[in-house]
């Protein structure tokens, strides 16, 4: 596999749209903080999984856009080696991409497989979107952004986008 290098910050092109997937992500996960805080048995495991699985997402994408790169594809992995070119090695972060792709492999016939997880995994998934979200506020926000979920309506409200980005 070719890599092409990470083009000095100076020549880097933002792509469009990438405050909207900053909000996205956010939204996805805010919402899935809130459910399992809240235990609102309307949110299954499995859909908090989801929302928790699109959130990083969406971040990850803004940040890729944000600095003008996309993933080769939306896997969790792929999304992982994606952010490591702009981030560097992200050890961590490797054991906790492989938990939740194993609960979804959907992007191939092949390899389809889809496992919901169980209620006892939701912390986990939970816990692991709110690293994400840490790990990537420094690079999506010009100051650090506010607590996710909670009882304060704007709580998690996302500053409004500038010019500069």
């Amino acid at each position: 596999m070719n890599i092409l290098p990470i083009q000095p910050r100076h020549n880097i092109i933002p792509l469009d749209g990438w405050q909207l997937y900053r909000r996205d992500g956010e939204q996805f996960l805010r919402t899935a903080v809130s459910a399992h805080q809240r235990g609102n048995p309307r949110f299954t495991p499995e859909i908090v999984y989801n929302l928790v699985a699109m959130a990083i997402e969406k971040l990850i994408m803004a940040l890729l856009m944000r600095r003008g790169d996309l993933a080769d594809n939306h896997t969790m992995v792929d999304l992982l080696a994606a952010l490591e070119r702009h981030l560097g090695p992200l050890p961590g972060l490797t054991a906790d991409f492989a938990y939740l792709d194993d609960f979804q492999q959907i992007c191939a016939l092949e390899t389809y497989h889809r496992q919901p997880p169980a209620p006892a995994d939701i912390g986990r998934i939970v816990a692991i979107g709110l690293r994400m979200r840490a790990l990537l506020a420094p690079s999506l926000y010009p100051v650090p952004p506010p607590p996710p979920g909670g009882d304060d309506p704007t709580a998690g409200a996302l500053p409004r986008p500038t010019a500069a980005g």
